[in-house]
């Protein structure tokens, strides 16, 4: 566990400097003192890490830090690296690792890396190990290190700290949509396969062909909706996320939206309504969100009763240019709401069987607006409807006039 940082104020009162300023000369000159040791009687300014030299006794302060060319090397390191002298104070760390806080006023502040340290000292051995460390702030998660700790000269030890969180989640990440495809294509491939040997058996009877042979359509209806859904998500998180952003009536992207819905919209007899403030553009990949809103409105029509109305509205609400599609369909519990964008969630599964849903539409729809430095949320009641809307920033002047950069806006410019 990190222990608390102190405040500011007790580098004031201290009056100690950084010890070991970049780009300043470490090497002492013969017959003098270091700056850090002026003042000191019975600094000798020898270097902890010189094998000839004596290292300093524990909770002294450090007399010479590390030379020029050995910091230069561990700032070229890719991994965060901090060199811990012979008496536990660290004389040199990584800024990110001071962020963090696991090294703090020249001490390393993770009991477990002080363990490995010692061990790597008695053993001369190097030592690694993952470890969970909570962050810096109560609220905020636990992070997982990787660390590898070397023995050096002279009771040193170099030790290599890296952050592996986010490369763990995204391996579960990874593991579980690898696990959700599999499964999803399986289902599909599998009532194919029983259909075809249903078919091959029933060749003399027309009824039982007409029968398989349609739901052997239905089959493979779903099998590639799934895989343009699959193929869209690609996009969206891969080459798409890099294209240039150009600026886009979001009244040309309903209306694509509608069209490509329309003829579910007609199975199902189902309204389109549309409204709202005519005119708004967004910097944006238009694909994208015209894909995003078509999601919205086929997961509307999904989800509403027969005979019943969806409606989309576009508006500028609090400096975002919004998108909301209103259905009057089951609704979503509210248990529920927090996992929807999730991929492959479903909070009905028996019921996106029957609809052909893949469970990746919300997801498209998340990572689209993720892109465009925008979000979406959703107001739901179990019988009444749900509102989807998505929220985006709206073009500014300097974009209109230099279309077609890859400017990534954020919360922060609208």
């Amino acid at each position: 566990m990190i222990e608390p940082s102190r405040s500011r104020s007790d580098d004031a009162s201290s009056g100690r400097r950084r010890l070991f300023p970049i780009g300043a000369d470490p090497r002492p000159r013969p017959g003098t003192t270091s700056p850090e040791d002026a003042g000191e009687p019975g600094s000798t300014g020898s270097d902890p890490t010189d094998p000839a030299g004596q290292p300093p006794p524990k909770g002294s302060d450090p007399v010479v830090p590390l030379p020029e060319d050995t910091q230069r090397i561990l700032r070229a390191l890719r991994t965060p690296a901090a060199w811990v002298g012979p008496d536990d104070r660290v004389l040199w760390a990584h800024p990110s690792l001071e962020a963090l806080r696991i090294t703090r006023r020249k001490e390393v502040r993770v009991a477990e890396i002080t363990r490995m340290v010692d061990l790597a000292r008695s053993t001369g051995q190097p030592v690694q190990q993952d470890m969970s460390v909570r962050r810096p702030g109560r609220r905020q998660p636990q992070i997982r290190l990787r660390v590898r700790v070397s023995p050096m000269a002279a009771g040193a030890a170099l030790a290599l700290i890296e952050d592996i969180s986010e490369a763990e989640r995204l391996d579960h990440v990874r593991r579980d949509f690898v696990a959700n495809v599999s499964h999803e294509l399986k289902t599909p491939v599998g009532a194919l396969s029983l259909l075809a040997e249903a078919v091959s058996e029933a060749h003399d009877d027309p009824e039982a062909v007409q029968h398989f042979s349609g739901r052997m359509l239905a089959e493979t209806k779903r099998l590639t909706t799934l895989i343009n859904d699959l193929m869209d998500l690609s996009r969206i998180e891969g080459i798409d996320a890099e294209r240039p952003m150009e600026p886009v009536s979001m009244d040309d992207v309903v209306a694509q939206a509608c069209d490509d819905a329309q003829l579910l919209a007609q199975e199902h007899r189902i309204t389109f309504l549309r409204g709202g403030r005519a005119g708004l553009s967004v910097l944006g990949v238009e694909p994208q969100l015209v894909a995003a809103v078509r999601n919205l409105i086929i997961n509307a029509i999904n989800y509403s009763p027969p005979s019943t109305k969806v409606a989309i509205t576009t508006g500028l609400t609090a400096g975002w240019v919004t998108i909301a599609v209103t259905d009057q369909g089951i609704g979503i519990p509210q248990t529920e709401i927090d996992r929807i964008f999730e991929r492959f969630y479903r909070v009905d599964p028996a019921r996106s069987r029957d609809t052909g849903g893949t469970g990746l539409g919300l997801a498209i729809v998340k990572h689209v607006c993720a892109n465009h430095g925008g979000d979406c949320d959703v107001w739901s009641r179990v019988g009444e409807g749900s509102t989807f809307t998505m929220r985006l920033p709206p073009i500014r002047a300097a974009d209109r006039q230099q279309p077609g950069r890859k400017h990534r806006p954020t919360k922060e410019e609208s």
